[in-house]
């Protein structure tokens, strides 16, 4: 099973917010999800992102793979930056 880190879009129509998800890769994108591990509001200036930074890595080191989007919203927020200084920590000890 793929899983993805995603992101389910919410919010009513032309003003959309989004939930950033952990999801089996053949579900619908608003469909079945496993975890909700933050959220996304790219209509506010600027853009308002909020993520469980501790769920994120746990489920980045279960093998989950971030889309495009949400790696660069991971990036931009040091999560990506944290996930691989933990893996370099655990290949060095």
């Amino acid at each position: 099973m793929a899983v993805k880190i995603r992101l389910k879009r919410m919010g009513a129509k032309k003003s959309p917010y989004y939930r950033i998800v952990v999801a089996d890769s053949r579900s619908p994108r608003d469909g079945r999800f496993i975890e909700t591990i933050g959220h996304y509001d790219s209509t506010k200036q600027p853009a308002v992102v909020d993520i469980d930074e501790a769920k994120a890595i746990a489920w980045l080191d279960n093998g989950a793979q971030p889309t495009d989007t949400v790696k660069s919203l991971f990036s931009q927020n040091g999560v990506m930056k944290k996930w691989d200084e933990q893996k370099r920590a655990k290949k060095e000890a």
